[in-house]
């Protein structure tokens, strides 16, 4: 089954609007084959598991059927469980967020009547909920149907297998003979197909196949990290790893912009595709990706399809896939040749459902991960660098210093002594020279991603300034700056230097030493730069405060 973009099925302007800003770039197999008979009016039958995408499929159409002027119950969705309920009415939700007027409401049991009623007396129109609770508010009266225009069964096996049958039976006799039907189900006994043949008018017959597509020679691990917290977890499993050529899935255009400017700001080189970008920049960004002029590649799914490059060492999904079809065609980029390869996603709260069926629906091994600590993080960068300096060692290919060495000798230092002052001096012993901001840093370069220039920062072993213990006192050439956010409103170091680079473009080395107050922070910047940092980030929010940063000897 082909896929379509979204606006060749017929959709309003509000939905597509909706479904751009959710990232959807085209329509998954099981949504280009439901949402235009539907839209037609005509009852489906979709054999398909959830993480295919179907949510989209059946709640699309469903949003389309609204009368926002009519305050009744135009839409009535069934699930098996409170979860999948709570779930689907999220993406109604978001799918709905451009259609002014329209309510929908999730009901099931465990959760008081009143509220339920309460949304149900307020004018919502489509309903979500489980049989049970579904039937008992038919029973009493809080839920009628007599306008119903579309009811749709998601998961009709899990919940015959669950014992609601009966209670279906209930709920289909009391919805209107016109209304339209549609039956959503992994598998077909003869018990589905005889509601199928009790409910619905001579429907159209959709079935997508599972396709198990699981890499045998990629590593795949999920990490349930808070939306907030994705960058930080990005970066530290790259540095873990000492990753330096992989590509990072966004959902939306937005975020791929986004976490290409946070992640430039922090120092890796890094470039993006999207649907935005022409395409004679995606050919030079693509073209320069595939020789490592950069390490990482931030992109959505449509842009970075066709790319065929043998040799990636990771695939992350910044943000869940919209399917499982999806998931597998992201990490099939890694691993290849013969090589093994490594794929990390990060889950958000209730996505860790959705991941559990995409699990189920592609028979994907997925195993779970955690975050690595700093203190991890530190330990893997020094076995990194041992076993750089003891390949070097073994092989013989540097050049000798016979003559310096033989110099401090005579001046009585140890030999220990001057390999541990070596390597205190390649992390970040003294202090850098200054780094001249680059055409991105500047905000200069931005108009072709493939030709900016990548940061020159990233490589220099130091400790980030923000990382040094305690406060020493400003260095020369930098000034203190207050900044109106502190530890009470759960900002870190790295926030304020993200911050900083992300808003002003320029390299993070231009912030020192951060002393991190309750209420407040005291923050070392460059002199050269610090009216900029004072003008760009007045009136920019962080951790939910609006920064009003000052000189430290202005600030009451």
């Amino acid at each position: 089954m082909e896929k379509r973009p979204f606006n060749e099925l017929g959709l309003s302007s509000e939905v597509l609007k909706a479904v751009d800003k959710l990232g959807f770039e085209e329509a998954s197999p099981i949504q280009t084959a439901v949402i235009p008979p539907l839209l037609e009016g005509r009852d489906v039958v979709g054999q398909s598991a959830t993480g295919s995408g179907k949510t989209a499929a059946f709640a699309i159409p469903a949003i389309e059927a609204i009368n926002p002027k009519l305050k009744r119950v135009q839409v009535l969705i069934l699930c098996p469980t409170r979860e999948l309920a709570v779930q689907v009415a999220e993406e109604v939700n978001k799918l709905a967020s451009f259609k002014r007027g329209i309510m929908e409401v999730p009901i099931y049991g465990g959760q008081p009547y009143d509220r339920q009623i309460r949304a149900l007396k307020a004018g919502s129109q489509i309903v979500i909920g489980t049989p049970g609770r579904v039937m008992d508010h038919m029973e009493r009266g809080t839920l009628r149907l007599d306008d119903l225009r579309m009811v749709i069964l998601d998961e009709c096996d899990r919940m015959l297998d669950m014992g609601f049958r009966d209670d279906i039976e209930t709920v289909m006799a009391g919805t209107p003979p016109g209304r339209q039907s549609l039956f959503f189900s992994a598998t077909m006994p003869p018990a589905i197909r005889g509601l199928i043949k009790r409910y619905t008018h001579d429907p159209v017959e959709v079935r997508i196949k599972a396709h198990a597509k699981n890499a045998p020679r990629v590593e795949q691990v999920y990490f349930e990290v808070q939306r907030r917290a994705k960058v930080e977890a990005l970066t530290r499993l790259i540095d873990r790893y000492d990753f330096r050529h992989g590509i990072v899935f966004c959902s939306t255009k937005i975020m791929v912009d986004e976490l290409d400017e946070q992640l430039h700001a922090r120092g890796y080189q890094t470039d993006r595709l999207h649907g935005d970008i022409s395409q004679a920049q995606r050919n030079r960004v693509t073209e320069k990706f595939k020789r490592k002029g950069f390490e990482f590649l931030i992109a959505t799914d449509v842009a970075a399809r066709g790319l065929d490059i043998d040799d990636l060492e990771v695939v992350f999904n910044f943000d869940l896939p919209n399917d499982a079809e999806d998931y597998t065609h992201r990490i099939g980029r890694t691993g290849r040749a013969g090589k093994s390869g490594q794929a990390f996603t990060f889950v958000s709260n209730r996505e860790i459902y959705k991941l559990q069926a995409m699990i189920r629906h592609g028979r994907l091994k997925i195993h779970r991960g955690r975050i690595p600590s700093i203190d991890e993080i530190e330990e893997a960068r020094e076995d990194q660098f041992f076993e750089k300096l003891r390949t070097t060692l073994e092989t013989g290919e540097f050049a000798r210093q016979d003559r310096l060495i033989d110099r401090l000798l005579e001046q009585g230092f140890a030999s220990t002594d001057i390999s541990a002052a070596l390597i205190h001096l390649m992390h970040g012993g003294v202090k850098e020279p200054a780094v001249e901001p680059t055409p991105h840093a500047t905000g200069q370069g931005r108009g072709k991603p493939g030709d900016r220039e990548a940061p020159q920062f990233r490589d220099k072993p130091q400790q980030p300034a923000f990382d040094r213990p305690g406060r020493t006192g400003r260095e020369q050439g930098f000034v203190t700056l207050f900044f109106n956010v502190g530890r009470k409103h759960a900002a870190k170091p790295g926030d304020i230097v993200g911050k900083i680079a992300g808003v002003t473009r320029l390299p993070a080395q231009i912030v020192g030493a951060i002393d991190l107050k309750q209420r407040h922070s005291l923050v070392d910047v460059s002199e050269q730069y610090a009216d900029d940092v004072l003008q760009k980030l007045a009136g920019v929010r962080m951790r939910g405060v609006t920064l009003q940063p000052v000189p430290a000897q202005e600030a009451g």
